[in-house]
C-alpha cells in the first residue's frame, strides 16, 4: 500500500513544504511514497482526518490550521501542549500525535547565523509562530523578551509561554517602539505588516530573523541590512523544521544535502 502525507492549510498553493518532503522522499528511496498540497481552514480539518485511511502517515500544517490540529491529536509532544499550536501530525496507533518543529526551525536558523547564546531578545508579532521563538530564544538562554505587537490584548498567548519557561515578557506596541533595542530579534509579521517593521530605527550589528521568505529580500531584511545588521532569511526556519517533519512522518533520517539542493533549486537565493 502507498504512504501519503500533505501539508494541509489556506492558502497553501505558496507552500514549499512538496519541494522538501518529495525530494526527500526521493532521496530515501521511498518511492511508493506521495506528498501533496490540502487547501482547507481550521474547521474542515477534523472532518478531513476523521475519514482517512491507513495509508496517510503524517501531515504538515500550516496556518490557519496549527491550533485545531494540536486540539485533534490524540497524543502530543511537550511542545505543542506548551504552544497550544501544531505544525505536525504523525500517525500512531488509534489516532495522531502532535509535534511542533517550528522550535527547530527557529533555533537553527539562529544559530546557524552565528547566534549562540543570547539574554536579552525581541519578537515582533503575537501568533503561533512568535510563540515558537519565544521557547526557541529561551533554549539560547534569553531572560528578557520584548514583545511588540500592534494590539497588546493579542499578545498573552506568546506572554504566557514565556511565563512558562521563567523569561521576562515586556509589552508594547509598535507605536510605542520606534526602536528595537534587542541585540537579536526575531519577526513574525506578515508580508501586510512589512511597512511597519521596516520602518523602525534598526542598528548595527542586530540579528533580525525575519520568518518570511517570499520576496526575499524583505523590506525588513533591506532595512536592517541598510542599518548595518544581518538580516536572516526565513527559508532557513522553513528548511530546518522540514528536515525534522521528515524525519517524524518517515522514521528515517532526513536527507539533508537532497532536501538544500531541492529548496536551492526553486527559491534562488
Amino acid at each position: 500500500m502507498a504512504e501519503r502525507a500533505a501539508v494541509l492549510g489556506r492558502p497553501i498553493t505558496h507552500s514549499l513544504s512538496p519541494v522538501l518532503h518529495r525530494a526527500a522522499y526521493a532521496a530515501l528511496g521511498l518511492t511508493d511514497w506521495t506528498y501533496e498540497a490540502l487547501d482547507l481552514g481550521a474547521d474542515e480539518l477534523p472532518v478531513l482526518l476523521d475519514g482517512l485511511s491507513e495509508e496517510w502517515r503524517g501531515f504538515s500544517v500550516t496556518m490557519p490550521c496549527k491550533q485545531a490540529a494540536a486540539a485533534y491529536a490524540t497524543e502530543s509532544d511537550p511542545l505543542p501542549r506548551l504552544l497550544g499550536a501544531a505544525n505536525t501530525l504523525v500517525r500512531v496507533p488509534g489516532g495522531w500525535r502532535a509535534e511542533n518543529t517550528d522550535v527547530t526551525g527557529v533555533g537553527m536558523a539562529l544559530q546557524l547565523a552565528g547566534v549562540e547564546q543570547v539574554g536579552h531578545a525581541a519578537i515582533l508579532g503575537a501568533g503561533g509562530t512568535a510563540s515558537a521563538a519565544a521557547v526557541a530564544l529561551a533554549s539560547l538562554g534569553a531572560h528578557t523578551v520584548d514583545v511588540v505587537v500592534r494590539d497588546p490584548s493579542r499578545a498573552a498567548g506568546v506572554v504566557g509561554v514565556l511565563d512558562a519557561l521563567e523569561v521576562t515578557a515586556r509589552v508594547a506596541t509598535f507605536a510605542q517602539t520606534p526602536e528595537v533595542a534587542a541585540p537579536v530579534v526575531v519577526s513574525t509579521v506578515p508580508a501586510a505588516g512589512q511597512t511597519t517593521v521596516a520602518g523602525l530605527y534598526w542598528q548595527a550589528g542586530q540579528t533580525v530573523l525575519d520568518v518570511l521568505y517570499a520576496g526575499w529580500p524583505t523590506p525588513l531584511a533591506a532595512a536592517v541590512q541598510a542599518a548595518g545588521g544581518q538580516p536572516v532569511h526565513g527559508l532557513d526556519v522553513l528548511f530546518w523544521q522540514a528536515t525534522v517533519q521528515v524525519e517524524l512522518i518517515t522514521g528515517r533520517p532526513a536527507p539533508i544535502e537532497a532536501m538544500r539542493t531541492a529548496l536551492d533549486a526553486a527559491v534562488p537565493r
